[in-house]
């Protein structure tokens, strides 16, 4: 599998962030074989069609509509690129871990590393011009940097980021106060980093020097679920990916995920979808996934 890498001589920029918007780079950057890459995303599209694999979820592109992907999320596209008229703005999280002093920013933003709700935010033609400029503003500071620029792409780019925020949470009717301890910032983290060594919220908790009803208060208030849920999701996608993606059994994956025997990860499988991993495959060959 292509994983494809942020490179800034390639890119022709002295930071680890991006804006692209040229027909001509959609055959790099939207492909038609599983994939992924090593930097953030957000794809805001003017005009769209066709759709786009992301993890297991088949989402469709819409006129006026942005796609959010996190590093390493596997995707494919089934887009035509001649209709397509996009603006992307990639970036490493060592841009803003540098920017903004705040390791945990990227998962602060509830369109990133999300499994509960779309990958997807809709718009209307004005705001996705109005973010389009932004973007442009961005591009033009990339492109002909003076001493100024790294405060004005700061500005600009945490404007954006957390005005996405802020619309996203209000379209999936998410809280998007902040969590000053950081647990559940935390917690999100590690899941992307343990969730196929551990699979229990003790051992989150453990990491984190908290208790567990800590952890779960935390996680209650900051994403309106329990740390329980939210592992528990976290977990489906990464069996969901292996069943699709790895080429190896179920016996395969449920002993590389550390359990005891496979028949463990197909009933928690069945609890969580109601469809059996072998129906999971069937359907998504088939086209219903």
């Amino acid at each position: 599998m292509k994983t494809i890498h942020f490179n800034k001589t390639e890119c022709g920029v002295d930071f680890l962030i991006n804006v692209l918007h040229d027909a001509g780079i959609a055959a790099t950057y939207m492909l038609p074989e599983i994939h992924n890459s090593d930097y953030f995303e957000i794809i805001v599209f003017k005009r769209g069609n066709g759709y786009i694999f992301i993890d297991n979820r088949k989402i469709p592109i819409i006129d006026n509509s942005i796609v959010f992907i996190s590093p390493f999320q596997l995707k494919k596209w089934e887009v035509d690129l001649d209709k397509l008229d996009f603006t992307i703005l990639i970036f490493k999280e060592e841009f803003l871990n540098e920017f903004f002093a705040d390791k945990l920013f990227t998962y602060k933003l509830l369109y990133f590393y999300q499994y509960d709700h779309p990958a997807t935010l809709n718009s209307d033609q004005d705001k996705i011009q109005g973010i389009c400029n932004i973007l442009q503003e961005i591009k033009s500071e990339l492109i002909a940097p003076n001493l100024d620029s790294a405060h004005i792409i700061r500005s600009l780019i945490y404007y954006i980021l957390h005005r996405l925020n802020r619309d996203y949470a209000v379209e999936n009717d998410l809280p998007f106060q902040m969590d000053s301890a950081n647990h559940a910032y935390a917690f999100k983290k590690l899941l992307e980093e343990y969730i196929k060594e551990k699979q229990r919220v003790e051992d989150y908790s453990e990491l984190l020097g908290i208790s567990r009803i800590s952890l779960n208060k935390a996680v209650k208030k900051q994403f309106h679920q329990t740390a329980t849920q939210l592992l528990k999701n976290r977990l489906l996608t990464e069996i969901k990916n292996q069943l699709l993606y790895s080429g190896q059994s179920i016996s395969e994956i449920a002993y590389g995920l550390g359990y005891s025997e496979p028949n463990h990860l197909m009933r928690f499988f069945k609890t969580q979808t109601g469809i059996t991993a072998s129906e999971f495959q069937s359907g998504y060959q088939n086209g219903s996934s």
